[in-house]
């Protein structure tokens, strides 16, 4: 299926992503975590962990859902949270140690594109407001390895801006401020349900929302 429209570029570096979101690390909940928080608790609900599964979170942040996560698979489960900020790990550490469940969630610094985990290691995968932060010819490669690390019949969530075949004006305003200014917002729209089908997995629900007019997918799939 061809995209009536492209989507836009995100051309900054690893470095300048990685510094920004170290200096905002700080006060990143309150920056975007609210408003996030209703969608990243949908999506949870929608990848419904169970006890004793082995779940990653690629981009985990100041570790929001980690802590959902690590309740959800209880002890003899295990999670593992990997992001490219130490700053935003380092959040997450707090938070963990917080709840009580600093040894049951292990945190690794790094990069989506190129995961150390081994192949078929994870029963669920989750994701959210992180796939539309990659430059467009990386988004496959981060569902490659999504779809790498995942056991045969394992399960996905993403939670994602997406890009639809009718754009509203908010849509196309916010795209027009992400193009030009791209070294300071640095997400935008995706194609998500189609991103997924083509990383080779198979659709199992998609759930269309909305947060200040701009579309948000949640998407549940597995791998085949």
């Amino acid at each position: 299926m061809s995209n009536p429209s492209p989507i836009n570029r995100v051309l900054r570096s690893r470095d300048e992503a990685r510094s920004s979101y170290d200096k905002m690390s700080g006060s990143y909940d309150w920056l975007a975590g609210f408003s996030e928080k209703k969608y990243k608790e949908m999506g949870l609900q929608t990848l419904d962990c169970q006890v004793e599964e082995w779940v990653l979170e690629v981009g985990c942040g100041t570790g929001q859902c980690l802590v959902a996560l690590g309740e959800a698979v209880g002890r003899n489960g295990r999670v593992f949270g990997v992001d490219l900020s130490p700053g935003m790990l380092d959040v997450a550490r707090s938070r963990l140690l917080k709840a009580g469940l600093e040894d049951l969630v292990d945190l690794t610094l790094g990069d989506a594109t190129e995961m150390s985990y081994s192949d078929n290691s994870f029963d669920a995968l989750f994701s959210s407001f992180t796939l539309e932060l990659f430059d467009t010819p990386e988004i496959p490669v981060v569902l490659t390895e999504c779809h790498r690390v995942l056991k045969p019949g394992g399960k996905l969530c993403i939670v994602s801006m997406a890009k639809k075949s009718r754009n509203s004006y908010m849509v196309r305003l916010y795209e027009w401020t992400q193009k030009n200014f791209t070294k300071y917002v640095d997400c935008r729209p995706i194609y998500v349900e189609q991103s997924i089908s083509e990383g080779g997995f198979n659709i199992r629900s998609v759930n269309e929302m909305s947060m200040f007019g701009l579309p948000v997918d949640i998407v549940l799939a597995y791998k085949k």
